[in-house]
């Protein structure tokens, strides 16, 4: 008898505590099989047993943990991951995939809530496919469609060639906090959203160690728009990776019109048609198409006349690019271009239609940003129209500002650029702005600005006398 109470004891404190785990929300991934020693796929079939249940799910144990496959996440769901804890790619077991993670609604396009992903480690191992769940979405950890987003403490040390690290479009207010990234794709990709923070990020990338890509090549973004909005802040782009290409942050902007009967199109070429946003997805050799058939389907890719049309948008959009953004206590190792506000019309992309508005880059502060290298590569090209780019309380060293002629655009509208408070550290003279657009108009203004080397001289280049100058520089005043 006394057995049978003691049973009946135990009992009830176990439904006790499972009922108070209930209450509280909070599911450990191990229950469900989640181990280090499982197979990947049994990992993955264990991993979204618990983020299905929503609420909190601890992944507590160290270990290095096989992932086959991808892990669906949903609406108020936290995924924390302890110290010690890492997610290796494999693909032995069925074959590569995209994204360790990404959220349910990106395969539906109904936005996904109050997500928080804390401590995520990503080992690539390797396995890098640019995409397949959804055209154009391709990072490692990724969200599409997405509402009160916050990733913490994120970790990936091996990118390979053509996945990013973090990618997210189409969301409001995301906040992305103490990241360590280093490879050779994008570290942070941004597609279009509003309200955003992106702070304390160790960024060592061969590409873009920041991408705020508004518009972006039709394989690296499945949506386009407005970015806007947001703070990058406390970063810091690391010289690990010596090859000089992309840039700490691109800032891709772009237009386009409706589609008329005889275009000419090519690859990333955008057109908008009934109120749905078509792209074409072609190969990028620079090869131009005559369009004759108007893109019509609801869904995914249809060839027309030779020309691979992609659905991308269900609601009219003819322009992008980002305003109201702050960059703020970067510190730039690497000795590239730092910041390039972007328009790309190559083999690859055509940010822009001829016959579309240009679009204007508006309200961009670089404050306290920090030039560690003696490069002599700009610290920011205009390659796109821009309103007004402020500098502030920074230290230049040898990088300056250059503008360059964009394919396309004829009527350049003119830009202003302040810089206040900065400190020049160059000796010698130095090239503070080169304006290679003849057709464009800048006001420079410069005020309670520090010279730190001996014989300092800012030098001005610039087409048919379309920079005036209010300086208070030496070589300008």
């Amino acid at each position: 008898m006394n057995l049978i109470r003691k049973l009946a004891f135990i009992l009830l404190v176990l439904v006790a505590l499972t009922c108070q785990a209930q209450r509280t929300g909070f599911t450990n991934a191990a229950d469900f099989g989640f181990l280090p020693d499982a197979t990947g796929v049994e990992n993955v079939k264990a991993l979204q047993k618990a983020v299905d249940r929503q609420g909190t799910i601890l992944c507590s144990e160290p270990g290095t943990y096989k992932m086959a496959g991808t892990v669906y996440i949903g609406s108020n769901t936290t995924l924390e991951l302890g110290n010690g804890v890492i997610l290796k790619k494999v693909s032995d077991e069925v074959g590569p995939f995209t994204h360790v993670i990404l959220n349910k609604g990106a395969l539906t396009k109904e936005y996904d809530q109050h997500i928080i992903i804390r401590g995520l480690e990503i080992s690539v191992n390797g396995v890098d496919k640019p995409f397949s769940e959804v055209f154009g979405l391709r990072g490692q950890l990724a969200f599409f469609y997405v509402k009160d987003l916050r990733i913490e403490g994120f970790r990936c040390y091996d990118l390979a060639r053509m996945q990013f690290g973090v990618h997210v479009c189409t969301f409001e207010d995301l906040i992305l906090d103490d990241t360590i990234i280093k490879g050779q794709k994008d570290g942070i990709h941004l597609g279009k959203g509003n309200r955003f923070t992106i702070s304390n990020a160790i960024l060592e990338t061969m590409d873009d160690a920041i991408a705020l890509n508004a518009q972006d090549y039709p394989i690296s973004n499945p949506e386009q728009g407005w970015i806007e909005n947001g703070i990058v802040g406390k970063c810091w782009d690391l010289a690990g990776q010596q090859k000089l290409v992309g840039y700490f942050c691109r800032i891709l902007s772009g237009a386009w019109i409706d589609w008329k009967q005889g275009m000419e199109v090519q690859m990333g070429t955008t057109v908008v048609s009934n109120g749905q946003v078509y792209r074409v997805d072609a190969e990028p050799d620079g090869k131009k198409y005559i369009s004759k058939t108007q893109p019509s389907h609801d869904a995914g890719a249809v060839e027309l006349d030779g020309i691979r049309w992609v659905k991308t948008q269900d609601v009219a959009q003819y322009d992008a690019g980002v305003r109201n953004v702050t960059f703020r206590d970067i510190y730039l190792e690497k000795p590239r271009q730092s910041f390039s506000l972007h328009m790309a019309v190559n083999k690859y992309n055509r940010s822009f239609y001829e016959g579309a508005i240009e679009p204007s880059q508006d309200n961009i502060i670089f404050d306290n940003i920090r030039v560690l290298h003696d490069g002599k590569k700009a610290f920011l090209g205009l390659r796109s129209p821009a309103n007004v780019v402020t500098i502030i309380n920074s230290s230049l060293r040898n990088s300056g500002i250059e503008t360059y002629q964009v394919e396309c655009l004829e009527n350049i509208k003119p830009s202003t650029i302040n810089i206040f408070n900065t400190t020049f550290n160059c000796e010698g003279e130095m090239l503070l702005l080169e304006n290679r657009v003849e057709n464009k108009t800048i006001y420079l203004n410069t005020a309670n600005n520090t010279v730190a080397a001996k014989g300092f001289s800012a030098k001005v280049m610039e087409s048919k006398d379309k920079v005036v100058i209010n300086s208070d520089l030496p070589g300008l005043n």
